[in-house]
């Protein structure tokens, strides 16, 4: 199922929200219980307000304006753990053949803890991220297949749009892990990015425990 948070900061906002209204209505059922009640009905009421606003009409997809030749097609491809493995590189490979003149852009979010992300502590996953962005970068080098790269935002949604905005991709893969493992699509990350951009995103299933 479909997570309803599109990202961390999301999530987050949503925590502290239900805290502050739970400690609205404990302090105002200590004043007097009817108090607490009826804070209790009018937040309930404003959430749900708020849900119906947010189920309306979607906005529009964001065009993603092509550069560069006429003949080059830019690929940009979104994965962390999955980075390296071999459904994401045959799918790399396929386009490098297929395409032609090809750019590809990897982009890797650092993969981190939501802890260790309010406390801003993201030097370990930026490392970790940038180690398989290289071996993966210098793996396709030795098949001949050019690709720039970068670490992107923790948050898998923001590090797309922020490469999307940069890098002008033709066409947008996005690796994770297979459903029930795959923390990207409980989030709704790969659905989030067909719905936000108007070109092609591509979804690839890469399964680490089958690996050789």
């Amino acid at each position: 199922m479909e997570s309803p948070f599109r990202s961390e900061a999301a999530a987050f906002r949503f925590l502290l929200i239900t805290i502050g209204a739970f400690a609205l209505i404990v302090a105002a059922s200590w004043i007097d219980p009817w108090l607490g009640f009826v804070v209790w009905v009018l937040l309930t009421a404003g959430a749900v307000l708020v849900y119906l606003r947010q189920r309306g009409p979607r906005a529009p997809q964001e065009h993603v304006e092509h550069i560069g030749p006429a003949e080059e097609r830019r690929v940009l491809v979104v994965a962390n753990e999955t980075v390296g493995g071999k459904e994401l590189l045959s799918a790399i490979s396929e386009r490098a053949l297929q395409l032609g003149h090809v750019r590809f852009h990897v982009v890797c979010p650092a993969l981190n803890s939501r802890l260790k992300t309010w406390t801003s502590d993201e030097d370990p996953a930026r490392a970790a991220a940038q180690k398989r962005l290289d071996a993966t970068i210098a793996r396709l080098a030795s098949v001949g297949i050019e690709a720039g790269g970068e670490v992107g935002d923790v948050d898998p949604l923001v590090a797309i749009e922020d490469s999307v905005r940069t890098f002008h991709p033709d066409e947008v893969v996005i690796s994770t892990h297979p459903e029930g493992r795959s923390n990207w699509l409980e989030r709704g990350v790969v659905s989030a990015a067909r719905e936000r951009f108007d070109v092609p995103v591509t979804h690839v299933v890469v399964d680490l425990d089958r690996a050789p």
